[in-house]
């Protein structure tokens, strides 16, 4: 594919503040002074380069970042990032999710599973003008909101023409938006995890936590067609081969030295409005600790005793704890810090600067107010839309029956006027996560999960009901928790005896004739086309307010960025982007230091054999107390005087950078990115550039653990690490 250079002049104008941002490649040339005075060896404008070295190698693996390794395709990321191949190869026999998997050949390298995708970015063009031009035309917010989706789906099926999978992403709250192509790779097979107690090694307790002494890597194999093409899943496929791979240092990181991190970050909110994070500070993430502690607790007791069900739940509990400890932490900094106090000041500021010029108030001066009223009137109803979002999130079953009702709905539109999720190009999908559920779907958990939302529902006050739920469960506020708790259990034994959506065969016809057709009588298919009409009205007075911010949020931002004067990085997004630091130690709070490395003596320290969370395999365990002195080997950090675990970085980073590769100053592969200190959490809201922090995994860890304990020689061989090697 022809190479595409990015150089579009966004903000390029001053130095930026310390190390924050997380900046899209084409901003990275712009930064080039500030590179080379932390130590970065390269040309900076090789990173706005997307099919060349190394953004070629950087891929998405759709909530997680990974990058290739190899020409045959062998791909790097988290273990934690690989729980789904685990768990869908897993049974109770033979539980990959404790026991980990390592193919001793291509024949033995295992498919990850339906869904299971990684995405190369290709290409990026700025479609801001075929995106906003004349949006004041529209009649009303729903018009202008519907009139930039169906703007979206022009420019993503025409840019999909060229085989490639687009997005079309706003950013600067919808000042600008960009078109990226990117190539999809439908068929990922997993080649290497080590055991949860090396992978997962700490659990929860060490998680977002430091000193960390976690292993958390694994690897992935892409195949295509035998033409070279992406193609779905296929025994006669054959190992992709990138143009681009990344070399692993067997040298890895160490104190003071330069790091750039290439990944694709998900959400951050640090150019939203103040009232944005109130909410989120003072709702959003308190719900989410209680919500979370007691669905926790809930499949805990579900689980236990059944291996089978446990296998089913794991990447849901993970996904629930992790979420959960992360909102203490937001929590316990902002509080720490002033967060809240911080933003509400910075937006006063703001405020007076834009006063304080009469050209400015006239641009800029409503802006705050409106979106401080929408966010108000969306304030109104959230306990309610809420509630309403969690019936089909918490049972699968029912959100498979949704989506049968809501594609029938859709099917006899012309595809540009359906609702994304159900336009043609996503019909794959669609068929994929009704296949997934064979592996996920357990009656017991589905239906506890699903008695929980109907609690919440229940709990509902009067003039925020769901009505149609109300009627079908038999409902009202008035009732007593007891009558409630009884109408509900009457209701799900109903529920789940007229259901046959259990059966794959029945979900997949969902998909390909109307609900009355593919599941006569279903008691889901009853319920999700009741609840229909509701779903819709909620889902256009979300619409309605999307158009109207699309008019202020955009005048916003733009305010933002010419008070900054400078170079600014948008929120992240979940597309490519690039950000830097050095490997540096830490004080978090008075009296205590986090030093910038942690080392194998560190793991046997911490090994508390028969424990979950700190319980070394046996070959792990043994081979660390054969070699007591490893202050000679091949892959130790020679003034840690033992090979290094994990270390610390001042990066920027948030959730979906797990797996992103970070790079040395000559662009080689030193570490993986998997988490963030607790006390840093709260910089997705307000960047702070003392006490930042993130947690890598030492490639030398990776390469002595290949080489001491899985004995991966064939692994080592296709990474072509120089073995004499050291530092």
């Amino acid at each position: 594919m022809k190479k595409t250079l990015l150089l579009l002049p966004i903000l390029l104008l001053t130095t930026a503040r310390a190390d924050e941002g997380m900046w899209m490649p084409q901003q990275i040339p712009a930064l080039a002074p500030r590179l080379a005075a932390l130590g970065f060896q390269g040309d900076p404008r090789a990173f706005a380069d997307l099919t060349g070295q190394p953004m070629g190698a950087i891929i998405s693996l759709g909530g997680c970042s990974a990058s290739f390794v190899s020409p045959d395709g062998l791909v790097i990321t988290n273990h934690h990032c690989a729980i789904g191949a685990l768990q869908f190869n897993s049974t109770p026999e033979r539980n990959l999710l404790k026991e980990g998997y390592l193919a001793r050949s291509r024949a033995e390298e295992l498919w990850n599973g339906p869904g299971s995708r990684a995405y190369v970015t290709v290409q990026v063009a700025e479609v801001t003008a075929e995106i906003t031009a004349r949006l004041d035309a529209a009649p009303d917010d729903l018009a202008r909101a519907r009139l930039i989706e169906q703007r979206v789906k022009v420019r993503t099926a025409a840019c999909e023409k060229g085989g490639l999978r687009c997005t079309v992403a706003s950013f600067f709250e919808g000042a600008r938006w960009f078109e990226i192509g990117q190539l999809e790779l439908q068929d990922l097979r997993l080649v290497f995890a080590p055991p949860s107690g090396v992978g997962n090694f700490g659990g929860e307790t060490d998680n977002w936590m430091w000193p960390r002494h976690t292993g958390d890597f694994s690897m992935y194999r892409a195949y295509v067609a035998p033409g070279g093409k992406p193609a779905p899943y296929a025994r006669e496929n054959v190992p992709y081969r990138p143009a681009h791979w990344l070399t692993v240092s067997p040298q890895g990181a160490s104190e003071g030295d330069f790091v750039i991190v290439a990944g694709y970050p998900g959400r951050t909110s640090r150019l939203q409005p103040a009232r944005q994070v109130k909410e989120q500070l003072e709702w959003s993430y308190p719900r989410t600790v209680r919500r979370n502690t007691e669905l926790l607790a809930l499949l805990d007791g579900i689980s236990k005793g059944s291996r089978e069900a446990a296998i089913k739940v794991n990447p849901r509990v993970r996904g629930l704890a992790n979420s959960m400890k992360k909102a203490k932490g937001v929590l316990e900094g902002a509080k720490r810090s002033g967060l809240l106090a911080t933003r509400q000041a910075n937006e006063q500021a703001l405020l007076t600067w834009i006063a304080a010029d009469p050209k400015r108030q006239a641009v800029y001066g409503e802006a705050v107010a409106r979106l401080e009223a929408l966010q108000l009137d969306r304030e109104k109803t959230r306990e309610r839309d809420a509630a309403f979002s969690a019936l089909s999130a918490q049972s699968a079953l029912l959100g498979a029956a949704r989506t049968g009702v809501r594609l029938a709905a859709e099917r006899g539109k012309p595809d540009v006027e359906r609702e994304a999720e159900f336009q043609q190009r996503n019909g794959s999908r669609l068929r994929e996560g009704m296949e997934r559920l064979e592996r996920s779907y357990d009656p017991a958990v589905d239906r506890a999960m699903l008695r929980y939302a109907l609690a919440e529902a229940a709990a509902l006050p009067a003039g925020q009901r769901i009505g149609p739920l109300d009627v079908a469960v038999g409902l009202a506020a008035e009732m007593d928790a007891a009558a409630a708790g009884k109408a509900m259990e009457g209701f799900l034994d109903r529920l789940y005896a007229g259901t046959r959506l259990g059966d794959k065969a029945v979900r997949l016809a969902l998909l390909e004739r109307s609900p009355a057709e593919a599941a006569p009588g279903d008691t889901f298919v009853a319920l999700a086309t009741a609840l229909e009409p509701f779903d819709r009205q909620l889902h256009d007075a979300d619409k309605t307010r999307a158009g109207a911010r699309s008019r202020h949020a955009p005048v916003y931002a733009a305010a933002l960025l010419e008070r900054a004067g400078g170079l600014v990085a948008p929120d992240a997004n979940s597309t490519l982007r690039v950000t830097y630091g050095t490997v540096k130690a830490v004080s978090p709070r008075d009296g205590v230091v986090y030093t910038a490395q942690t080392r194998l003596a560190g793991v046997l320290d911490k090994d508390r054999p028969g424990d979950g969370e700190f319980d070394l395999p046996a070959p792990m365990r043994e081979r660390l107390m054969a070699t007591p002195d490893r202050s000679k080997h091949r892959f130790a950090d020679r003034k840690l005087g033992d090979v290094p675990v994990d270390f610390l970085s001042t990066v920027d980073t948030t959730g979906g950078n797990s797996g992103s590769a970070v790079l040395d100053a000559q662009g080689r592969l030193c570490g993986l990115l998997f988490d963030g200190a607790w006390e840093s959490v709260s910089s997705d809201l307000l960047f702070d550039p003392v006490s930042t922090r993130s947690i890598q995994v030492d490639s030398r860890y990776l390469l002595w653990y290949l080489t001491e304990v899985a004995r991966a020689d064939h692994l080592l061989a296709e990474l072509a690490v120089d073995r004499g090697t050291t530092k």
